[in-house]
C-alpha cells in the first residue's frame, strides 16, 4: 500500500530554484521512500550516509571531487545526512558552484543535523518535517469508511507506514521499532550512555499523557536530578519521539503560566513503551489516547499547512481546564476532547468569556475538520 503524502507537491514546487531541499523526521517515517517517488523519473545520484565510503567521500571534498561525484547528474539525494562529517559544508558548495544541480538531503536526526547545516546553509535551503502517516493521509488512501472502521486500531498501534501496512503483525513492528529505532538518535548523538534511565523517563511521560508533568516528580521517579530531566526531554523533542504543549495564559491572575504537557508523537510507539497493545474495550486510558491521537493529528496538521497557529493548554489554579488552545494571530480557539460522543462536558464559562471565544468538543463521531479532513 503506497501512502500519498501530503507534503509531496510541496517539494516538489520546490525544485530548480538554487536551494538545497531537506527533509527530516522521527526514522521509519517513509523519508527515503517518499523523496525516492518523487524522484523516479529522473536520473538522480543517490549517496546513502550509512555507507561507510560515502561518508569518507563527502567527509571533506574540495570542488573537483565534488564534480567526480556528481557526474553528469542532475539531482543529488543524500539520505541519513546526519551521518556524514561536516554535510553542511559539502551541501553549501554543491548549492553554491553548481547551480544546474537539485540537492535533496534527508535525516532523522534533527538536532543533529540542523546543527551541521543551519549555519553553512543559511538562505540557501528549503526545510520540511515528515511524521508518521497523518489522518487524511490514510482517509485519502483507504477511504472514509475503512479508515474509520480502523479508528480504534489505530489509537492502539498508532500510524507509522510499516505497522499500517503489516496487518496482523503490528505488536511486532512496533517493537522491532521501538527497540531498535526509538532510542538510536539520542544515544548516539546526545551523549546518553544509560538506556534503562531513558526508558524509565519515557514510560514515566507514557503514564502521563493528558496530565501536566511535573519535572520534580519525574526525577524522583526515574532517579536522576530535575535538570538531567529537563535535557532528556528536550532531546527526546528534538529526536520525534515527544513534542511538549505549554499551558496558555493571557489575561487572569489565576491562570497555570508554567506547566506543560508531553504527548509522543505516535499512539503505537506510546503503547509499544508501556508494554499495552490491549485492544480499546479493555483499557482504562481511552481518553489519555485519544488525546494523545488528536494532539498529534493537529500538530501535522499545523506543520504541513506552514500554520503560524500555536497550541497549548489552559487551566487555572480552581481546576478550570481546556484541553486545548489554539492561538493563530488573534484569534483563539478552545477545544475539549472526549473519546465518547454521549459524554457530558463541562467547559467553563470563565475561558469564552475572557477570550470572547466558543470552545468545541471533539468526539470519536466529528473529528475530521480537527484532523485536516473538513
Amino acid at each position: 500500500m503506497q501512502f500519498e503524502r501530503i507534503i509531496k507537491p510541496q517539494i516538489e514546487e520546490k525544485f530548480s530554484k538554487g536551494k538545497a531541499i531537506i527533509l527530516v523526521g522521527p526514522r521509519q517515517v517513509g523519508k527515503t521512500t517518499l523523496l525516492q517517488e518523487i524522484l523516479k523519473n529522473k536520473d538522480f545520484l543517490f549517496l546513502n550516509g550509512d555507507d561507510p565510503t560515502v561518508r569518507q567521500l563527502l567527509k571533506e571534498p574540495n570542488t573537483k571531487e565534488i564534480q567526480n561525484i556528481i557526474g553528469k547528474k542532475n539531482y543529488i539525494f543524500i539520505d541519513e545526512a546526519q551521518r556524514i562529517e561536516n554535510v553542511g559544508l559539502t551541501s553549501k558548495i554543491i548549492t553554491d558552484l553548481f547551480p544546474n544541480v537539485q540537492l535533496l538531503l534527508s535525516g532523522s536526526s534533527a538536532f543533529d543535523l540542523n546543527n551541521q547545516i543551519n549555519e553553512p546553509l543559511t538562505g540557501r535551503k528549503w526545510e520540511f518535517q515528515l511524521f508518521p502517516i497523518s489522518w487524511a493521509e490514510m482517509e485519502n488512501t483507504v477511504g472514509y469508511l475503512e479508515a474509520r472502521q480502523q479508528l480504534n486500531l489505530r489509537l492502539i498501534y498508532g500510524m507509522y507506514p510499516e505497522v499500517l501496512t503489516s496487518i496482523g503483525s503490528e505488536k511486532e513492528v512496533l517493537k522491532e521499532l521501538v527497540s531498535s529505532y526509538l532510542y538510536k538518535d539520542v544515544l548516539a548523538l546526545s551523549g546518553i550512555r544509560k538506556a534503562e534511565v531513558l526508558d524509565k523517563l519515557l514510560r514515566a511521560l507514557a503514564f502521563q499523557v493528558g496530565s501536566e508533568v511535573s519535572y520534580n516528580e519525574l526525577a524522583q521517579l526515574v532517579g536522576i536530578d530535575k535538570n538531567t530531566i529537563s535535557n532528556y526531554i528536550d532531546l527526546l523533542c528534538k529526536a520525534y519521539v515527544v513534542f511538549k504543549l505549554p499551558s496558555f495564559s493571557k489575561n487572569l491572575r489565576n491562570e497555570i503560566k508554567t506547566n506543560q504537557k508531553i504527548f509522543f508523537y505516535d499512539n503505537g510507539v506510546r503503547n509499544a513503551i508501556i508494554g499495552n497493545l490491549n485492544f480499546l474495550e479493555s483499557r482504562a486510558d481511552k481518553g489519555a489516547l485519544w488525546e494523545n491521537f488528536l494532539m498529534a493529528e493537529r500538530l501535522k496538521v499545523l506543520r504541513y499547512t506552514k500554520s503560524e497557529a500555536r497550541m497549548y493548554f489552559w487551566r487555572t489554579i480552581r481546576q478550570q481546564e481546556i484541553d486545548y488552545v489554539e492561538e493563530n494571530a488573534e484569534e483563539i480557539k478552545g477545544f475539549e476532547f472526549k473519546f465518547n460522543p454521549k459524554a457530558k462536558t463541562k467547559i467553563p464559562k470563565l475561558f469564552g468569556e475572557t477570550y470572547k471565544t466558543t470552545v468545541k468538543v471533539v468526539n470519536t463521531e466529528n473529528f475530521s475538520e480537527f484532523v485536516g479532513m473538513g
